[in-house]
């Protein structure tokens, strides 16, 4: 799929680094394209966070983001109604061709993004319009078993994640090219309090191999 395939993006996310981690190449190329990138998140996190990922979004030329201003680790608190009229208004706002965000099963695991995942088909099935696609983050098997002596030690999934999909399902099943790898990488590099002490440690070459690939998988309308 050509990025600009995708058209007017709508980027839908629980936490603060977790749109560039799994979509940063993709709201790059797409905003250095000329199309429309809207990121949304859901929960600040931690004091100076906001700041942070202000400056990433700007590395990767995204000039609109809208916070819904729950609490780190506390979405799934939150009534279903209130977080779905929220979305569902903001897609009728901006009317994305694609809105990408997390699949059922969030991607890591993490409460946060399954309910993210939760709130975000139903807003697109209530406002999106009748063309849009909902492309959801997946976890190729390739990168999957390619990493996973990282992850176990890293504890970056949650048990029994990631739920892996074979390469030849993913939708989009991305490996960056060069210069928007390094772009993406500065972009996580400028969420210093969750990726700094994780660069110094992997170092940045590995770390950049590490975010190369984005991969995502299309939900039906009306799926459940």
């Amino acid at each position: 799929m050509e990025i600009r395939e995708l058209g007017t993006i709508l980027g839908i996310w629980a936490h603060p680094d977790d749109e560039a981690y799994l979509s940063g190449g993709i709201m790059a190329m797409a905003a250095a394209g000329g199309q429309r990138v809207v990121c949304v998140t859901a929960t600040c996190g931690e004091p100076g966070r906001a700041e942070e990922l202000d400056r990433c979004l700007e590395i990767l030329g995204v000039g609109e983001h809208h916070w819904l201003g729950y609490p780190d680790g506390g979405c799934a608190g939150v009534p279903v109604a209130e977080a779905v009229g929220k979305l569902a208004a903001l897609i009728g706002e901006v009317r994305p061709d694609t809105v990408l965000s997390f699949g059922p099963d969030g991607n890591t695991g993490h409460e946060d993004h399954r309910t993210v995942a939760k709130w975000t088909e139903a807003a697109f099935d209530q406002a999106a319009p009748g063309s849009a696609r909902l492309l959801q983050s997946a976890v190729g098997e390739r990168w999957a078993r390619r990493w996973k002596p990282l992850h176990d030690g890293l504890s970056v999934f949650y048990p029994g994640y990631p739920v892996m999909v074979a390469d030849d399902a993913l939708t989009i099943g991305l490996v960056l090219d060069r210069d928007t790898i390094e772009l993406k990488v500065r972009a996580l590099a400028a969420q210093r309090s969750q990726t700094a002490t994780l660069i110094g440690a992997m170092g940045r070459d590995r770390y950049a191999e590490w975010v190369a690939d984005e991969a995502f998988v299309e939900r039906v309308r009306g799926a459940r």
